[in-house]
């Protein structure tokens, strides 16, 4: 009995392993509706099915198993290509090819007006329309309307692609001008003491070290390194006027040599050369840059004493390029900082203790005119 009930169930398992592991032919429906040209559905539509080869193998009628309410149906169909054609009195005949894969199909068959109308053995009878055309004027069209719907999505597929390539070559170029052009990025212009340019962002700045953030990274460079640091805004000069007559054969002067602008020195052990501990006035952060409704603009910015003394008539000397001729403007801005009244009787409000703070805010008038870049030189005095 034993053996019996295990061979019963190894054929149950045997037969269910056959039947999920060879499945038999998979069959599919197509179904859908006859409309008419305004989309209504067309009831009692006589429908025919021919396989791919032009054999008729199958016939229905939208008004026989749905009510009347133009829908029909194909079962038990293997995949493949089949045709559609349907007729109905007053409404015209209309022919459709579909292909079957590994779906069911659900379509909407269009009737069109005028066409032969369908004979009992399934072919068409000759006829043409109103406008001259047969059924297969008709089936071409609509092969040659699916032809240019597939074009017109290879073209804008192919569009898509050609903006996304000039995209990435955009973002190219810009990335190769960074190396070639860092004022395209980066505004600072840092000048150290042996000779070389650093171009980047000031991050973080003290009395000992800059952070400065460059194309290849984080750099720290101590503060007695640093000449000056440069702001490089480039200003929008009007265009050279050249007369009508003379333009074809005008040619601009040649560009003189830049002339290097004088700075003020603000080493102030010269002016007390036995004091051991002197003011030492240094910028902290950065300097702001900001424009009002007018165009003017504003420069403004901390400074510090970090020295041992007392720094009197606490300045900033802007020096501004105004051209690549090396023409320059000075503009000067006091510090607000402590009040002080010296012995001749003479109070100003620009001294900075040690260790004090005090701000400073340069206006720029827009009459000013246009300028390419700018440096800076803080200035004081040391009285005893």
């Amino acid at each position: 009995m034993k053996r019996r009930k295990c061979y019963s169930i190894l054929l149950t398992f045997l037969f269910l392993i056959n039947n999920y592991a060879y499945p038999k032919d998979k069959t599919y429906t197509l179904s859908g509706f006859i409309i008419d040209e305004s989309g209504d559905k067309v009831p009692s539509a006589q429908v025919l099915l021919f396989s791919e080869d032009g054999e008729e193998i199958g016939e229905t009628n939208t008004g026989k198993r749905f009510g009347g309410k133009g829908k029909f149906k194909f079962k038990k169909l293997s995949q493949g290509k089949y045709t559609i054609k349907a007729s109905q009195d007053g409404y015209g005949t209309g022919i459709g090819d579909y292909v079957i894969i590994d779906d069911d199909l659900d379509i909407e068959l269009t009737l069109l007006p005028g066409l032969g109308e369908v004979a009992a053995g399934g072919e068409f009878e000759e006829g043409i329309s109103e406008s001259g055309e047969t059924p297969e004027d008709v089936v071409r069209m609509v092969e040659d309307e699916y032809v240019l719907s597939e074009m017109s999505f290879e073209m804008k597929k192919v569009n898509a692609e050609v903006s996304h390539l000039g995209s990435e070559i955009r973002e190219l170029k810009a990335k190769s001008e960074m190396w070639t052009n860092p004022l395209s990025v980066y505004s600072k212009e840092i000048i150290l003491g042996n000779g070389s340019t650093v171009f980047g962002k000031v991050v973080y700045q003290d009395e000992d070290i800059l952070k400065v953030e460059t194309l290849i990274g984080y750099l720290v460079i101590n503060r007695d390194q640093v000449v000056r640091i440069i702001e490089n805004v480039v200003g929008q000069e009007e265009p050279e006027y050249i007369p009508e007559q003379i333009r074809e054969t005008y040619s601009p002067p040649p560009v003189p040599k830049l002339t290097k602008p004088q700075y003020t020195s603000a080493h102030s052990t010269e002016r007390m050369p036995g004091q051991k501990r002197a003011a030492n006035v240094v910028l902290v952060g950065n300097i702001s840059e900001t424009k009002d409704r007018s165009n003017n603009i504003s420069l403004s910015g901390q400074l510090k004493n970090i020295g041992g003394n007392r720094a009197d008539f606490v300045k900033m000397n802007f020096v501004f390029r105004k051209n690549w001729s090396g023409e320059t403007k000075t503009l000067t801005s006091f510090v607000r900082g402590a009040y002080h009244t010296f012995e001749s009787g003479i109070t100003t409000d620009s001294s900075l203790l040690p260790g004090a703070s005090g701000s400073f805010e340069l206006v720029i008038p827009a009459d000013f005119g246009p300028f390419i870049g700018y440096s800076y030189v803080i200035d004081w005095e040391e009285y005893e």
